[in-house]
């Protein structure tokens, strides 16, 4: 994606075979070379192997992806792999991707997976801050963390409005079962928790001090790490409010659920009078009371619209219509 070679906090553009001038910058002075690239095939990243000597089982991670995030060393070159994640307003679901850093004494090779955190705008605002440039290829470490960090931040407060819609959804009367979508959301959470939460010790590894390259640039690391762990609480708040709110839903759904049988029995109830009363005289017997009265229809009707009516409003009062 792209190349340089940076010397006193500037840029020098890479023309022709990046060995050879990488070979001439080294010759004039101190400089790191940052190579870009974005999912790179076997055949393509050999090239970067071979010119920088990377090990070859972190150059076949590089080129596989799928790893967690950690921190790795081989002989002199730091191996980082981050999570990246990027929310998706259609669908409300995360994308997750990676991020892989290469880092020597005069190089960095960033390798990226999937469509979040771009390191393009990443590229352009090291380049302008000259002061950390001068920190060598560690400040390429720092701003991608910086960057990937400031990114969960923004995707946590982007799941904090889902959750606040979902509790709204859950306490509306009229709402439809979202039981399905808070699954779909705490699935997301744990997706986010898996990217970010191994990220912490591996900060603070290099806040500690036990990351020699990173010796200069502990100050820079420990902003990213407060950023981290604020997010880290953050992400936990979601999952036991999820909890919270699941909760909450299903006992909302039993207890209208309960409410909808006692309205069943409570018509079932009314239902019974001129059901049984009909009943009783439908039997079609020669000798039964009130049979020859001319008044017994309409006094039958009235005693059966009588008693559901008493029924109706004794039931409503206490609470089952």
């Amino acid at each position: 994606m792209d190349k340089a070679i940076y010397a006193g906090g500037v840029r020098s553009d890479i023309d022709g075979d990046i060995s050879d001038a990488f070979d001439l910058a080294r010759a004039n002075g101190d400089c790191f070379l940052w190579i870009g690239l974005y999912e790179p095939d076997e055949e393509e990243f050999e090239l970067v192997k071979d010119e920088l000597r990377l090990h070859p089982l972190a150059a076949e991670d590089a080129v596989s992806a799928h790893q967690r995030p950690k921190m790795e060393r081989y002989d002199d070159t730091l191996f980082v792999v981050l999570k990246t994640l990027a929310y998706v307003d259609e669908t409300s679901d995360i994308e997750v991707g990676e991020i892989m850093v290469f880092l020597g004494k005069d190089f960095a090779v960033t390798v990226r997976h999937g469509a979040g955190n771009p390191l393009g705008p990443v590229r352009k605002r090291l380049e302008e801050d000259k002061d950390l440039l001068e920190h060598g290829a560690t400040a390429v470490l720092y701003a991608v963390c910086d960057e990937v960090v400031d990114r969960y931040g923004l995707v946590a407060h982007e799941v904090e409005v889902d959750i606040i819609g979902l509790e709204r959804a859950v306490f509306d009367p009229r709402a439809r079962d979202v039981t399905a979508d808070i699954y779909s959301l705490k699935r997301e959470v744990l997706e986010f928790r898996t990217a970010e939460d191994p990220l912490v010790p591996v900060l603070q590894e290099i806040v500690k001090g036990r990351v020699s390259e990173c010796a200069g640039t502990r100050e820079y690391f420990r902003d990213v790490l407060d950023h981290l762990l604020r997010v880290d609480a953050q992400v936990d708040a979601h999952n036991e409010l999820l909890n919270s709110v699941l909760n909450a839903h299903l006992a909302l759904l039993g207890k209208r659920q309960n409410e909808d049988m006692r309205k069943i029995s409570a018509w079932a109830a009314i239902i019974a009078v001129p059901t049984a009363i009909a009943g009783i005289y439908g039997m079609n017997f020669t000798h039964m009371p009130e049979l020859g009265w001319s008044w017994g229809y309409p006094v039958v009707l009235v005693v059966m619209a009588a008693v559901c009516v008493l029924l109706y409003l004794r039931l409503r009062k206490s609470g089952w219509l």
